[in-house]
This record gives C-alpha cells, structure tokens and sequence, in this order.
C-alpha cells in the first residue's frame, strides 16, 4: 500500500483529505518504524504551525479505525506505523528508536505441534528489544 492508495482509501470512506491529513500521512510513510504523535506533531507541525495533538490523535484514530496504520504500546505510549500489506510476515522491534526488522519466516510454524486441537484463527507476532544501533 502506497500514499496513493491511503488516500484513495479515505476519499472512498467519505473523508476529506485536506493538507494537514496529507502531511500526517506522508510523515508516518517516511518512516521505517513506530512513531509517537508527539512525532508526527514535531514533523507536520513546521508546515502548520497551529496544528494540535488532538487533530493529529483524531487522525491516528480514524487511520487506525480504518486499519491503515498499526498501534503500539511502548513504555505505555502509543506508536504508530503504517499497516502492512505485503506479503505474511512478523517484525523485531527496537523498543528504543521504533525501527522495524521482518522477520524471515512465520514462528507459527514452530508452534504448530505445540497448539495442538487448539483452532489458531490468526495470530501477531512481534519480537521487541534493541537494534544494533541502539545497543551502544
């Protein structure tokens, strides 16, 4: 999924896609990673400068709401990326800077004998901890 399609996606859904919208949404697909709405404001917020949390976090909702961004809690704040539409596949996480690693297969498939008559519907799969970078 590209910027493109993100905004196709909220014109079909009945939501205007005004500047602001549009620059909330480009600075979460520059990024590799989780961002803070403290980010987001930080990015945008040069460009409009009387842009507000509550514009940005009105935003992430109806993004998430419409699940093309994912939520995650680090240290008891929420960080976004935008969803993943690629093919099936699991992430590391670097719980200090947010940067994002997919992981080469799906641990699912070590589980396998483990869930036994357990029905798996589906599954997330995340591992968090420090990049390379981080670890210095």
């Amino acid at each position: 999924m590209d910027f493109k399609d993100v905004m196709d996606i909220l014109k079909a859904k009945g939501y205007k896609v005004t500047e602001q919208r549009r620059a909330i949404i480009q600075s979460i697909f520059k990024e590799n990673r989780y961002v803070s709405a403290k980010e987001i404001l930080y990015e945008v917020q040069h460009r409009f400068p009387g842009l507000s949390f509550d514009t940005i976090y009105r935003n992430l909702s109806i993004l998430s709401e419409l699940e093309l961004v994912e939520e995650i809690q680090f240290n008891g704040e929420a960080k976004y990326k935008m969803s993943c539409t690629e093919k099936h596949h699991h992430h590391l996480v670097c719980t200090n800077c947010g940067k994002i690693i997919v992981l080469p297969e799906c641990p699912m498939k070590l589980l396998k004998d483990f869930v036994g008559d357990f029905q798996v519907t589906g599954h997330r799969f995340e591992i968090y901890g420090l990049c390379k970078d981080c670890q210095e």
